[in-house]
């Protein structure tokens, strides 16, 4: 035999034993593939989906706008009559309370005409008992007494009159509050239009802001508020406060109501002129039947959605009511334990075979 042809023979038998090793594979691969093929043209295929258990949840409408902080009393002080400022008796910064009499202005020629009608007192008092005597055993006239009584009226009025006007030169604080910066010194003269200092009253602070003019009738006094802010840390803060005024007309210009909500600051955490965001709860319904937006398909002025029910998708019809960022509440059409197919809804017939990969 030859070299060649141990060649051909060897050859032949690595071909051999090849097939024999193959054939199996190939054989199974094929009836795979061949069982893989449809066997019609109209053989379905199950969709898979995601989908929620319908629960009653809590639902709210709620808006979100900004607002402005405002202490509760604020005023610029000045003195109601003009002079000298002879004295200042507060700090800047400080605490004060009601009453408490912050500045002086010189009154030394009221005190002297105070002085000096007080001197006159005990006269006009012994006249008016002399008088009076002298009426009950009718050794005077009746107009006579009752000039004299006249006379010490006057006195009395004309005293009044001087204890006004020195009133006028005492600059008290109005209610309690912070003293703001010193805008005069001692020894400056001051008139009726010269602001001495700034009071502020932050331990009630209001929140200011508006609202478009459909929330006009249901924003009222008593409405529970939420606004939020940075505190001195960085850190996003909430409070809670309650609508105690709204304007009594919608500006026309803006179509906007503004409305005023109190928040007791008091321990001063929230310094006043600051910028906020508030939150309005117009409605909270507890026990709504609710489906995600995406859910819903928009048909004929209809709103479907598909409930899971053996297997198989099945459209129904709601009625819409409440809606929030991403859900809308159902008025009707579906009911608690219903399976809401929430994915793949464009996709989906009447009929479709579906799998719940999901169920929320």
């Amino acid at each position: 035999m030859t070299k060649r042809t141990k060649w051909t023979v060897l050859s032949l038998i690595v071909l051999l034993i090849a097939i024999i090793i193959l054939f199996p594979i190939i054989k199974r691969r094929f009836n795979t593939d061949k069982t893989a093929l449809p066997s019609s043209p109209s053989a379905k295929r199950a969709l898979n989906i995601n989908a929620e258990v319908i629960a009653y949840q809590t639902m709210t409408d709620k808006t979100i706008t900004t607002g402005n902080v405002l202490p509760a009393e604020e005023v610029d002080l000045m003195f109601e009559t003009s002079g000298k400022v002879v004295a200042i008796y507060f700090k800047e910064g400080e605490y004060v309370k009601k009453g408490t009499l912050l500045a002086k202005i010189n009154d030394q020629s009221l005190q002297a005409q105070l002085k000096k009608l007080e001197t006159q007192i005990p006269l006009a008092q012994d006249k008016v008992y002399r008088q009076e005597t002298l009426l009950k055993k009718d050794a005077v006239s009746q107009e006579t007494y009752e000039s004299v009584v006249t006379e010490y009226n006057k006195l009395q009025a004309d005293i009044e009159l001087v204890k006004a006007n020195i009133a006028l030169t005492e600059l008290r604080a109005p209610f309690d509050g912070i003293i703001g910066l010193r805008e005069l010194s001692e020894g400056a003269y001051a008139s009726p239009s010269t602001k001495v200092v700034k009071l502020t009253m932050t331990s009630t602070i209001k929140i200011d802001f508006s609202i478009p003019e459909s929330y006009a009738k249901e924003v009222k006094k008593g409405t529970k508020i939420k606004f939020s802010m940075e505190d001195s840390g960085g850190n996003h803060r909430e409070y809670y406060a309650s609508v105690y005024a709204v304007e009594s007309k919608i500006d026309q210009e803006t179509r906007t109501l503004r409305v005023r909500a109190l928040y007791p600051n008091k321990n001063g955490e929230i310094v006043p002129g600051r910028f906020t965001s508030v939150e309005i709860t117009r409605k909270e319904i507890t026990d709504a039947l609710s489906v995600p937006s995406e859910a819903i398909i928009p048909e004929m002025g209809k709103s479907i959605v598909y409930l899971y029910r053996s297997g198989k998708a099945q459209p129904v019809e709601i009625t819409t009511g409440l809606r929030t960022e991403s859900r809308v509440q159902a008025l009707n059409g579906i009911s608690v334990d219903d399976t809401l197919i929430i994915s793949g809804v464009m996709q989906l017939r009447t009929g479709t075979d579906v799998i719940i990969d999901n169920l929320n």
